[in-house]
């Protein structure tokens, strides 16, 4: 037993005299306290519907503006784009992209915050907002600015292209 404690201390004697070689890294001191236990990450939240809804109803009568995609005013594709990009959602900026990004649904099947489409100016998407329940759709809107509207509504209903689900 004396025997093999005195080879240990001299290995340790020999070791602590000795400098690292060239390239090597130091180690760390070790710890003899218990480790601080680790946070675990915050939880990935995909955005639902319900979310999606709720940021673009904040934004109700915020006005219409050509081009526009921020809070000082939104077009339509603009709105759309902003809203979902609240909730790290990256979407295409004009209406005819948004179009083709999402999964086609049908009218029975909406579910909050899909896509709903139109044609207006042009064949085509040429006009997106978010399906809000109750058969209505937020969007904005030329005339009136970010407003909820009825998908049955008389300019509206016969302009209806379809829907698509990007969430």
């Amino acid at each position: 037993m004396k025997k093999a404690l005195a080879a240990i201390t001299v290995a340790a004697f020999m070791l602590a005299a000795c400098p690292p070689a060239a390239g090597a890294a130091e180690l760390a001191p070790v710890s003899r306290s218990a480790p601080a236990a680790a946070k675990p990450p915050p939880p990935s939240k995909t955005p639902t519907g319900r979310d999606i809804v709720a940021t673009a109803q904040k934004y109700k009568g915020v006005p219409y503006r050509y081009g526009g995609a921020t809070p000082k005013g939104f077009d339509c594709s603009g709105f759309v784009m902003f809203v979902y990009n609240q909730h790290g959602k990256k979407l295409p900026r004009s209406a005819d992209q948004q179009y083709k990004a999402g999964k086609p649904g049908k009218p029975k099947d909406l579910a909050l915050g899909d896509l709903v489409f139109f044609t207006t100016t042009e064949k085509g998407p040429s006009h997106v907002g978010i399906f809000v329940g109750g058969g209505k759709f937020i969007h904005a809107s030329s005339s009136r600015g970010v407003v909820v509207t009825a998908l049955g509504d008389a300019y509206w209903k016969p302009r209806y292209l379809g829907a698509r689900t990007v969430l």
